[in-house]
């Protein structure tokens, strides 16, 4: 089952008592269907608990008799899309006059007198959810999207919402494929929104998918740069063993000093220390900077004996 199917299901399962509170979760429900108008109510979806749940809560508020329908599948025979509609028309119209809307309106907006109150706004939010809402798994992509019928919908939807107490950021409204789309990317705007309206376990999911990201982006950008630095330090290295060849070459080791003959040595011997290393391990530790100058001096001496840089 997939995270946007898990999450209704979650949804479906939480009982209403308040009666305002069910009001304005049915309001959500009917309002946001493929359909709502005095002669169709109806939506599909892929979610079986949102199928029954819509029929069972919009015929116990308004007494309108609930059909649903299923179209099976060409794979064995398994269940696919639940059609959910008011199939009478005078129900149909009895159900749109219930939520004090009007034939004669120029568009299908929200009708605010549906919600009594900041309490009942969670419960109108999860029922859009329930009937137009999708959230994809944290774990490939933070996306959340209503898919509204309605352009004036889409935007009192993005409106309301932006008007909660969370305040979530990052709510856009675009037109595709004839519905207009409200959605969000942020994953703290998606965990919010899931928080808001009842989804206790997919917001707590989120935030751990997001934990879980986050510390394999910083553990692989740990490994880059180490892999970085060794790079480097293999790079000046190889140059360095190249800069005491060619002294080597050229019979001038024993005229090397002291201290740069002892390090020449130690280089030799031991190329895959790095600067640190290298000062410690002299007759006469130094520090990385001093180790640096002195490898600096050597290559200075083998451009001179080439006649190139090294």
């Amino acid at each position: 089952m997939s995270f946007s199917k898990d999450t209704k299901k979650d949804l479906c399962s939480m009982e209403v008592s308040d009666e305002n509170k069910l009001h304005a979760l049915v309001y959500g429900m009917v309002l946001f269907s493929k359909q709502f108008s005095p002669a169709a109510v109806s939506f599909t979806t892929e979610c079986k608990a949102t199928a029954a749940y819509y029929s069972e809560m919009v015929s116990s508020l308004t007494g309108a008799i609930v059909e649903t329908t299923v179209q099976l599948t060409r794979r064995g025979g398994a269940e696919g899309l639940y059609t959910v509609c008011i199939p009478d028309k005078n129900d149909c119209k009895k159900v749109f006059d219930f939520f004090g809307h009007s034939d004669r309106a120029a568009s299908l907006r929200i009708n605010r007198s549906n919600i009594y109150d900041d309490e009942c706004l969670p419960y109108f939010l999860r029922g859009a959810f329930l009937v137009c809402g999708n959230v994809a798994s944290p774990e490939k992509d933070y996306h959340m999207e209503f898919v509204v019928v309605h352009m004036n919908l889409a935007n009192d939807l993005c409106k309301i919402i932006s008007e909660t107490e969370i305040n979530p950021k990052g709510i856009k409204s675009v037109c595709r494929k004839g519905n207009y789309i409200v959605y969000t990317k942020g994953s703290e705007s998606i965990a919010d929104i899931l928080g808001y309206i009842g989804a206790q376990k997919s917001y707590f999911d989120i935030l751990d998918a997001k934990i879980v990201k986050s510390l394999r982006n910083n553990a692989n950008r740990q490994t880059n740069f180490d892999m970085a630095n060794s790079k480097k330090t293999a790079f000046a290295a190889a140059r360095q063993l190249e800069a005491i060849r060619i002294i080597r070459e050229a019979g001038e080791i024993s005229n090397l000093s002291d201290d740069l003959k002892e390090l020449a040595l130690l280089r030799e011997e031991h190329p895959e220390y790095n600067l640190r290393d290298l000062g410690e391990a002299l007759t006469v530790p130094i520090s990385r900077s001093g180790v640096n100058h002195r490898l600096a001096r050597l290559i200075e001496i083998a451009g001179n004996i080439s006649g190139k840089p090294v």
